[in-house]
This record gives C-alpha cells, structure tokens and sequence, in this order.
C-alpha cells in the first residue's frame, strides 16, 4: 500500500436536488462531512433507524444499466454519479442523506454533485489516503465486451475507453484516454451525460420506468444525432463511460494507481473488476507496499 496524498472531506454540507430517473420521485440528497477514515457512507433518513449503507463493491446488487448498494434492507440506487463527483473531487470521506431510495438524476451527468461539493468546500485530513497500485495484469470479460487493469509507470490513475456502437448510428464509435485529476474531471468529465438510443428510451417508458424524465435531461439520440438537445463535448459518449468507470472504480474504497483500459464495459465489469482487485488485495498479492 504507498499513499501520496492526505484524506479530504467537505468543509460544510452541500444540498442537490432533482427527480430519480427510474422512480420518478422528488429526491433530496444532502452532503455532510466526515469523520477520517469513514469513506462514503449512505444514509436513508426516510427509512426507520436511519440505516447507513457504506459505499463499497461488497454492498453491490447486480441490476441492469445503473449501480445499487444494498445492505439489509435498505437500498441506494443510481449512485455511480455522484459516486464520481466524490472520487472525482478526491473527496474520501463524507456521509451522503438521502430521503429516498434513488439518487436524483438532474441533467444526467456529475455537474451538479460537482458544483454543489466545490461551493461547500473542500479541506485536507489529518490522515494520509490509502492507495492500491496495480502490478499484474487482471482482465475480465470477453471478445464482446472487456476491461482491464494493467501496471503503470507512475502512481496515477490512467483511464481508457473504447466506446463502440458499430456503423449505421449517430454514436458510432469514440475513443479517450485520460489522466484523472481534480482539475480534469471538473472541466473534461463531469459535465458529459448518460446517454441511450431512442427505441432504448421508449422501452424503458413502455415498461413504466423514467416517465417523468425527458430529452432535457439526459441525451436521447435518435438518427441524427440528439433529440432536443446539444453536445457538450464531440466525444461526450465516451467521456460519459469514464465517468461512470471513476464512479465504479470508486467502490474500492480506496485510491488505484494503474492503467485502467475497457471495451464497451458497463456498470458490471468495472464492479467485477474491483473486486477482482479487492480479492487479490486480500491474497496479498499483486500490489506494491510501502513501510
């Protein structure tokens, strides 16, 4: 384990609000420091006993399309984007209120969670951050669909996606890599949106899901190209991917130091990933450590 940098956590609370995307729900979601060495904890203060829910890959349900924590009972849904905020920002430690199960979706990208936690402050801990730097290759998936992680020559974070929807459709195919920083997640990352097909949107909406979501707040691409609506970015597809990996990735628990490269992978394989990375943590292996 090496660590380069202290922990940090937000300076006051910082309140976002918007609708759930799934459920269609009013959601309030309220950022409140943390104590080091706390992580990310969830808090369902609608539910009895407020129960708290940590924000780790042990906690995940597999559910299609988006990332869900579960412990016991209790259940957070659609978290990969503020996940990504926190992990973005380097913000370690922080307890996340929510008064619903489904974290609001806004305009379907980190933005919102950014500016709210960036206008709250941000400070530095007393404590120093734990770091996983990654020495042997680990890959999952198949020919279909893939990611790995790979050593890299320095301690950074190094991300790459390969976003391939074929010929035939607005998306087509768009390819990024990026050394992931504070700086660069608020200006290259953060603002990009999820994104679907029209017919992937009318089936969700045939099914009674995301009625009260809109092409207003997330992109919709029909023929040619988005539906009411404008790209941010020209790649703003693939530098949506990326944020979700940070949010995935985040689930460790911990900062990772390596190359991180995934071919049409979804919430799904970067989950395995991690723990695929947590397993060989714990086998004690694979990593670099310090003294």
């Amino acid at each position: 384990m090496i660590s380069t940098r202290n922990q940090q956590t937000i300076a006051a609370p910082a309140v976002v609000q918007g609708i759930g995307y799934w459920s269609g729900q009013d959601v309030r979601v309220e950022f409140r420091p943390a104590e080091v060495d706390s992580g990310i904890v969830f808090v369902r203060d609608d539910l009895d006993g407020c129960p708290c829910i940590a924000a780790t890959v042990a906690n995940r349900t597999e559910t299609p399309l988006r990332t869900i924590l579960r412990r016991g009972q209790a259940g957070v849904d659609m978290i990969e984007h503020l996940m990504a905020a926190l992990a973005g920002l380097q913000i370690d430690n922080c307890r996340v209120h929510v008064n619903r199960q489904e974290i609001p979706g806004c305009d379907g990208s980190s933005e919102p969670f950014v500016k709210a936690l960036t206008a709250a402050g941000i400070v530095t801990q007393d404590a120093v951050r734990a770091v996983r730097a990654i020495c042997n290759v680990i890959r999952l998936g198949d020919e279909e669909s893939w990611i790995e992680a790979r050593p890299c020559c320095s301690e950074k974070t190094v991300l790459q996606y390969e976003l391939d929807y074929g010929s035939g459709n607005p998306i087509g195919r768009q390819s990024l890599e990026v050394v992931l920083s504070p700086a660069l997640f608020r200006k290259g990352l953060a603002p990009s949106r999820t994104f679907l097909l029209e017919h992937e949107a009318a089936a969700l909406q045939a099914q009674g899901l995301g009625r009260r979501a809109t092409c207003k707040d997330l992109l919709v691409f029909g023929p040619d190209g988005p539906i009411g609506n404008r790209l941010r970015f020209p790649d703003e597809c693939v530098r949506h991917k990326i944020v979700d990996m940070v949010g995935d990735l985040a689930l460790a628990g911990c900062d990772l130091a390596g190359r991180f490269i995934a071919y049409r992978s979804g919430h799904k394989l970067n989950a395995e990933l991690v723990r695929a990375i947590m397993a060989e943590k714990e086998s004690r292996q694979g990593f670099k450590r310090c003294a």
